[in-house]
Parts: C-alpha cells; sequence; structure tokens
C-alpha cells in the first residue's frame, strides 16, 4: 500500500497533490481506496447481507477509537477508477454495496461512482459520520447508514496527536447538525452510536432532540471496542436499548472473524 497524503473538508491542498476523487481533484475518475472485500454486513439493519465493501481512505474526523486507521489516522491505498470499482461489485454478485471509509463523503467521484453501482442495480449503503451532505439528486444511496460521533470520540491525549491539533479539529467537526437534518430527512437511514459508558445515553437523547423526529427502531447502540464485549457489556446495553425502543447492534464480523481487515 502507498501513504495517501491526510486531507479534510476544510484542507486545501494544491491540485498537483489533491488526491483523485477529492473536491478540486483534476481526475474525477478516481477514488483513493484502502481496501475492497466481498462479506457480510456486519452492522445495521442488513447484519448478515452479503456485500461488497469498497473502503475509500481519508477523514476528516480521528476518532480516539477509530477500527480502522488505515483509511483515517495513517490513510494508505491506491488510486482506483470507478469502472474499475464497478467492474467488481458486479463481479462479486451479491447485489449489495457498502461504500465506507474513512468519510466517503468527502469525494467528489463517490457520486458517479454511487450512480454507476445504482445503474448497475446494486443497492448502496453509504457508511458515514453524518458530518458532509450531498443531497439525493446527485447522490444514490439505498441506505445512509450515519454515525455521529459523541463528545468520548475525541482523541484527547492520544500518542497519535502529541500537539493535540487533531483533537481540537475532531471536536469541533465531529456533529454537524444542518449535514444531519439532511441526510436524515432526504434518504432512508440509520443512526448508529458507539457507546462506552451509560454517560454517552443522555449525550444520545440530547442530540435527537435537535434532528428530524427519528423512528427508535431506527437508533442503534453498539458497544464500543474490536472485540466481543462481554455478557455484562451487552446485558446493560440491552437494558437501555429495550427502556428506550431503540436497538441492540451487533458486530457480526467481529463475531465471526475476529478484528481483521478484509472481513
Amino acid at each position: 500500500m502507498t501513504s495517501l497524503p491526510i486531507i479534510t473538508e476544510n484542507t486545501a491542498i494544491p491540485a498537483s497533490t489533491t488526491p483523485p476523487g477529492s473536491p478540486g481533484s483534476p481526475d474525477s475518475t478516481l477514488l483513493p481506496i484502502s481496501e475492497t472485500f466481498v462479506s457480510v454486513q456486519g452492522e445495521g439493519l442488513l447484519t448478515g447481507v452479503p456485500s461488497v465493501f469498497i473502503r475509500m481512505s481519508g477523514c476528516n474526523l480521528r476518532c480516539a477509537w477509530c477500527d480502522t486507521p488505515y483509511a483515517s489516522w495513517a490513510p494508505e491505498g491506491t488510486r482506483r477508477s470507478i469502472a474499475d470499482l464497478v467492474a467488481e461489485a458486479r463481479a462479486a454478485r451479491v447485489g449489495h454495496a457498502v461504500i465506507t471509509g474513512g468519510e466517503p463523503m468527502l469525494f467528489d467521484a463517490v457520486e458517479p461512482l454511487c450512480a454507476a453501482l445504482r445503474a448497475a442495480a446494486i443497492h448502496i449503503t453509504i457508511e458515514t459520520a453524518g458530518t458532509i451532505a450531498r443531497p439525493p439528486t446527485r447522490l444514490a444511496c439505498d441506505l445512509m447508514s450515519i454515525s455521529p460521533k459523541l463528545a468520548s470520540s475525541t482523541p484527547r491525549n492520544d500518542p497519535r496527536d502529541p500537539t493535540g491539533v487533531w483533537a481540537e479539529r475532531h471536536e469541533s467537526r465531529r456533529l454537524n447538525i444542518p449535514a444531519l437534518n439532511t441526510l436524515i430527512t432526504e434518504y432512508d437511514h440509520q443512526l448508529k452510536f458507539v457507546v462506552s459508558t451509560t454517560a454517552d445515553l443522555a449525550e444520545i437523547e440530547a442530540l435527537l432532540s435537535r434532528l428530524p423526529a427519528v423512528s427508535p427502531t431506527r437508533v442503534l447502540l453498539m458497544p464500543e471496542g474490536t472485540a466481543p464485549p462481554t455478557a455484562e457489556v451487552r446485558q446493560w446495553l440491552v437494558r437501555e436499548c429495550v427502556a428506550r425502543n431503540w436497538r441492540y447492534c451487533t458486530r457480526l464480523h467481529i463475531d465471526l472473524f475476529g478484528h481483521l481487515r478484509g472481513t
């Protein structure tokens, strides 16, 4: 893998070094791709559905607990054409594609990629933090899987961020209420929250009060970590979901394969 420049939606990068597919790129048919693979969807409403995963490399956030640092903290990958990615998705013959990252909504080329997948009759899930909104007139998406980042995601005192610059950036960017409003209003969606402690629940409730009405059955709670949760963690989180009519979100891929790339 070759290292890619760190990008954010607010970073001005000269055209000659802008990763293809991102705003200002000289070639809108290429995207920085960390990995592609076929597996089953491990999280959310489509858990267990065979899918081809297209992981873009580059993110505007730096979550403390990020489980794909090779697409965020130290983005790596190769530049691939939309035609190549769509051909791979068609060849997989699974009927579902998951566009993930990193943050796929950073890249303008996500729009023609999704248009081509839609033309191939492939169901499209986009996994996003919800900090960037693109209108459905430009972006084909069957399920917008939104994972708003809570305060516990900010990388405070993180050795990967010795100056604290990313902690400051992350905290200022992790929530974009207008973008969330647009995504929830315009797309079929799920809201998937990574939960660390009971304190996160009040924060989730406060955030939901600022958003358009979301069906409780579209609010999913997922325990933090890259290993199967303990019985104790599962039990308290299930109790909280039942009390609010929210959904408990398993991580089937972790249960099946462990914390491995390409699964």
